[in-house]
């Protein structure tokens, strides 16, 4: 079945694309978190700022990244006012014990917070390096395992989608569901952060079933989800999948196997409509997924493309929201601008893909929008919040 393409063997700590806007504080509640500790600077200077990029990396790929991820942090400095940064560029070649080494060398040559590196080995390598000299690290990994400390995760984590579609489900009378996940560190992740919703917003796990990483192993747990749904009366079926693994098989064959979504709601916790293609598959129609605002996210790649000629990898508006958090405290004219206390904030920032804000446990929340497919199109039936008064607050 060429269908089922690909199961990626190990995903990488990287995912989606976000959107824009200027680097202004939100108002909203404040959230207490935390406090923790970073260097003191003037505010009247260029605060020096370390961007380490996998520039260098044997990767496919990663050059492109790099130069995307600079690119944005730089199109994110034009649009600061008020602010000056002093935007110093670190190669890692996607090794975690380069980027330690050129971490401490960007320190040693003044840098009062490092944004980056991409790779979760790559950014605990860092956080460990620079934690000695109180320098706090906001890292493009997605992966909340290597969060905490001086460590920052500026990528879309599973527990905050998690959440998002948890509560909208629950809001919606499909609150009662079943987990369909891999065997793999993303499949446990993902089911993990979909328990932990489940229990924080009144939706209910009536059952989890885990399939093999091959065209059988899904095979063969198709009967196992058809009986657990039905023994259960599952209003829903949370699928982890990505669209490079699992999800085209199972949607096409659970509806065979007679879990219908026009009674069952599908539910993915990653990004559905990427790649485009996706979009045209029968058994996706009328799922739920979660997305950044795709209006302001749009602006930032219409933007991007005007200034570079090309569109924006799909994580490079991690560097330009790093760059609008630090643009946004330094120009409160703070000297504590770049602490831990100040990074977490609870009103948040206003980032490429709508509002964010980094949480004291090192990861962070994303104001995300649920969308659905209909006639293969993406369609938004519930608009990403514009501040976070009301949401966790």
């Amino acid at each position: 079945m060429s269908i089922f393409a690909v199961f990626s063997q190990a995903r990488k700590a990287t995912f989606l694309g976000l959107g824009l806007l200027a680097a202004a504080l939100l108002s909203a509640c404040q959230h207490t978190s935390m406090s923790g500790g970073g260097p003191s600077i003037d505010t009247s200077k260029p605060v020096p700022v370390a961007l380490l990029v996998p520039a260098g990396s044997v990767q496919p790929g990663d050059s492109v990244l790099a130069q995307s991820l600079e690119n944005a942090a730089r199109l994110a400095i034009g649009d600061l006012q008020g602010v000056v940064i002093d935007l110093r560029v670190y190669d890692t070649a996607g090794n975690a014990e380069t980027a330690a080494s050129v971490a401490t060398q960007a320190v040693n040559d003044g840098a009062r917070i490092i944004l980056g590196p991409v790779y979760a080995a790559s950014a605990n390598a860092v956080g460990l390096a620079v934690r000695a000299r109180d320098i706090n690290v906001l890292s493009f990994s997605n992966n909340p395992t290597i969060a905490g400390g001086n460590v920052f995760v500026l990528g879309p984590t599973f527990e905050n989608t998690a959440n998002r579609l948890s509560q909208y489900a629950a809001q919606h009378g499909k609150g009662n569901m079943v987990v369909v996940h891999g065997t793999d560190i993303a499949g446990d992740l993902g089911r993990n952060a979909i328990h932990k919703a489940a229990v924080a917003t009144g939706a209910t796990v009536a059952g989890t079933v885990a399939y093999g990483l091959s065209q059988q192993g899904v095979i063969d747990s198709i009967p196992q989800i058809r009986d657990t749904v039905a023994n259960t009366a599952a209003s829903s079926v949370f699928l982890t999948s990505t669209t490079a693994g699992a999800l085209p098989l199972l949607t096409q064959l659970l509806p065979e196997a007679g879990v219908s979504p026009a009674n069952v709601q599908y539910i993915g916790l990653t990004r559905w409509d990427i790649p485009a293609q996706t979009l045209e598959l029968p058994g996706v129609q009328g799922g739920w997924f979660a997305l950044p605002d795709p209006v302001i996210s749009q602006q930032f790649r219409t933007r991007y493309s005007a200034a570079y000629g090309g569109a924006p990898h799909p994580i490079g508006g991690l560097a330009y929201d790093g760059i609008a958090a630090i643009g946004a405290l330094v120009g409160a004219g703070k000297s504590d601008a770049l602490t831990g206390a100040a990074l977490t904030q609870g009103a948040g920032f206003q980032g490429v893909g709508g509002i964010f804000r980094l949480l004291s446990d090192g990861t962070n929340q994303r104001g995300l929008a649920v969308a659905t497919i209909q006639n293969k199109q993406v369609v938004v039936i519930d608009p990403a919040p514009t501040s976070f008064s009301g949401v966790g607050s």
